[in-house]
């Protein structure tokens, strides 16, 4: 068996687990059973037919295998799984165990999965139920290529450069604000996209009516507002590394230093929070703390002196006698009697 666990049921948390339990198993099963879930199923007709998600055939498609529904209030046709789960709570779940996130959780879920797969077959009692899938495991299809497992929808990012999704706002950059972007959403990750080009990535939050804000989607905005640094929401718990962080908090108590500070963000910008980091350590060191001295050592840093090249003298100046590097010539001047 796999378990993998989520934080609630949603269609591309569904899609991900696919993708998770077949790079578990090695492979992928020529057909697939499921519990009308309405993150699957659309509509159920009479029968065994049933009309599919669409974004759940496009996976089907992807890994080439076939989707078969149960009947509605047929217990028989799934029983195994359904004492599965209830053998999953007394195995795994008695008592309740504790972790930090979801991460965790599913780690430890792979390796016990892995520990009940050494327990004895139920019918092949001489075989572990791990040996007795090796031996089918040359059945299933390889999987070359993983699904990208998202949900998409189409947003209007706001004039605050936020996107909206499950009720919690991203940013987006700036430069996007007021245009029409795609949103997708992954079981742990939120990427908008426009254009084609993804200009946005955030880990995924399941805080409700929160805000989730990346400080350098606002930076272009303090060009023309440098003020909004000192209170603005992107910014006012932005993690910097000491260095910059120090470096802020000077300027921010001298006059204008916040438009010098904002400087000296467009240079973390153009060549990176390492070149600047050194800079600003630098900066300190000396006891110089403005935006001139931290972009004097950035551009020092970023671009090291090179040796000098030869100079190519044409042959019409070249000496015909060049004078000796003989530095006892000025020591005899020394010895040279001047007349008044």
């Amino acid at each position: 068996m796999f378990l993998v666990a989520y934080p609630r049921e949603s269609q591309e948390m569904v899609l991900d687990a696919h993708v998770r339990a077949f790079a578990f198993l090695g492979g992928v099963p020529q057909r697939m059973v499921y519990d009308n879930p309405r993150t699957i199923v659309d509509c159920i007709y009479s029968g065994k037919e049933r009309q599919f998600n669409r974004r759940f055939l496009a996976l089907a498609n992807h890994y080439l295998f076939e989707p078969v529904a149960c009947t509605p209030a047929s217990g028989w046709e799934k029983g195994q799984v359904e004492n599965q789960v209830g053998n999953v709570r007394e195995w795994l779940f008695t008592p309740t165990p504790k972790f930090a996130d979801l991460a965790a959780l599913n780690t430890w879920l792979e390796a016990r999965c892995r520990e009940l797969a050494q327990r004895p077959h139920p019918q092949m009692k001489e075989h572990t139920v791990a040996e007795v899938f090796a031996q089918e495991q040359a059945h299933l299809r390889p999987a070359s290529a993983c699904f990208d497992g998202y949900v998409e929808q189409p947003v209007r990012v706001s004039s605050t450069c936020l996107a909206a999704y499950d009720r919690i706002r991203y940013s987006v950059p700036a430069a996007y604000a007021g245009q029409r972007a795609s949103l997708r959403a992954y079981a742990d990750a939120i990427v908008v996209v426009a254009d084609g080009v993804e200009v946005a990535r955030h880990v995924r939050s399941f805080a409700r009516d929160t805000l989730v804000l990346d400080p350098w989607h606002y930076v272009p905005v303090l060009e023309r507002k440098p003020g909004a640094l000192r209170n603005g929401a992107p910014f006012v718990q932005w993690q910097l590394p000491t260095p910059i962080a120090s470096v802020r908090d000077r300027l921010l108590k001298q006059p204008k230093g916040d438009r010098a500070f904002v400087e000296v963000l467009q240079a973390m910008r153009g060549h990176g929070a390492e070149v600047v980091e050194v800079a600003c350590a630098l900066a300190l060191e000396a006891g110089t703390c403005s935006a001139a001295v931290i972009l004097n050592h950035v551009h020092r840093l970023a671009s090291p002196p090179r040796p000098p090249e030869p100079a190519h003298v044409p042959e019409a100046l070249r000496l015909t006698l060049e004078p000796q590097a003989d530095c006892s010539r000025y020591d005899r001047l020394r010895e040279v009697a001047h007349v008044a």
